[in-house]
């Protein structure tokens, strides 16, 4: 059976694609979660397979719980904790870990069909391969994480590494989505390429989008949505005071101090609002460009503008549950946009 030159797309590649791309998105919700509740470092080891099967009986549940109250969290945090308030946030951890092996199983077995069947485009299977490589790498950085925070006097994940875990998983995500939308639509039949300027700038809003999104890791990670809840100044100053810290040095005052992390995600989001805005304008304002990627990048503008005030309101209000994970999902939701915008104009 000869592979067909002429396939350019594949309906089922894409929807499958597309479903993975929602796992992600389920990962990184119950990801975000997880962090919220204080659950990541509930299980103690890494157990790729037998960890699979949450405990079953009370001598699993109380073997569990023993691991876990040799952790530094549990001495100098979650001392006295009842067994009822273990197995909520062990559920947490387990779903994020179940999660990610369920993510494995539903990208690696339909891969093997689908390349068996030789359904997918010959020109889009090294992106499914990079798709693979990059789960695993993904489960082995979500470690890397969790051991971040089980030494000696450590009582959460170091807030690098959880940027890093949740941008590796918003990049398996990116490549989820752009290479479906290659399946689905084929390869482009449009005429001209779009000026390299307006390739430049649709691909410096997305990753500016991106940059904020892991800034918002940094905040969430470090706790620093926690200080300096007013809006727009920072504890009544346009600067804050203690940006840097002399012991730390820059490196690791940008990731480490407290009020320059907050003050680099705010920075990050007026800049990013302001981008996006002269973005929608020019692109009304050109007669090159598709009608579609005008209506991408108002819609883009207002994606933004909306998880702006959602982010205020979740400062101010003092981080609750409800309002963080939304800002969370949200962020999702932006990227998501600005990546079907930066598609569509290259696409034109």
């Amino acid at each position: 059976m000869r592979w067909s030159l002429n396939l350019e797309r594949s309906y089922g590649v894409a929807l499958w694609l597309f479903a993975v791309a929602g796992l992600v998105v389920a990962m990184v919700v119950v990801g975000g979660l997880t962090r919220l509740t204080g659950s990541g470092l509930s299980i103690t080891e890494w157990r790729p397979v037998t960890g699979a099967v949450p405990p079953l009986n009370a001598a699993a549940w109380a073997s569990e719980f023993d691991k876990y109250r040799h952790s530094s969290q549990y001495a100098l945090v979650n001392a006295g904790m009842t067994m009822g308030e273990f197995k909520w946030i062990y559920g947490w951890e387990w779903t994020h870990r179940f999660l990610g092996r369920l993510l494995g199983v539903a990208f690696a077995v339909p891969f093997i069909v689908f390349l068996a069947l030789r359904s997918i485009p010959r020109r889009l299977i090294w992106r499914c391969a990079l798709i693979l490589v990059l789960g695993g790498l993904q489960g082995l950085v979500g470690w890397l994480m969790v051991l971040s925070g089980l030494g000696p006097d450590k009582v959460a994940v170091a807030p690098e590494r959880l940027a890093t875990h949740l941008g590796l998983a918003l990049i398996l995500y990116c490549v989820c989505v752009w290479t479906g939308l290659e399946a689905w639509n084929g390869r482009s039949r449009a005429g001209a390429a779009p000026p390299a300027g307006w390739r430049i700038a649709a691909g410096g809003v997305f990753a500016l989008v991106f940059l904020q999104v892991v800034l918002g890791a940094l905040v969430a990670g470090s706790g620093a949505g926690k200080i300096d809840t007013d809006w727009p100044m920072m504890a009544g100053r346009l600067f804050p005071q203690g940006y840097l810290d002399p012991a730390r040095g820059l490196i690791g005052s940008l990731l480490h101090s407290l009020p320059a992390v907050q003050f680099n995600h705010r920075f990050t989001a007026y800049a990013l609002w302001a981008g996006a805005l002269g973005f929608a304008i020019l692109a009304t304002r050109n007669r090159f460009l598709a009608g579609p990627v005008r209506a991408w990048a108002w819609g883009l503008f207002a994606a933004i503008s909306l998880q702006a005030l959602l982010g205020i309101w979740t400062l101010t209000s003092l981080s609750p549950l409800a309002l963080a994970a939304l800002h969370q999902l949200g962020a999702v939701g932006v990227l998501s946009v600005a990546l079907a915008t930066f598609w569509r104009l290259l696409r034109n």
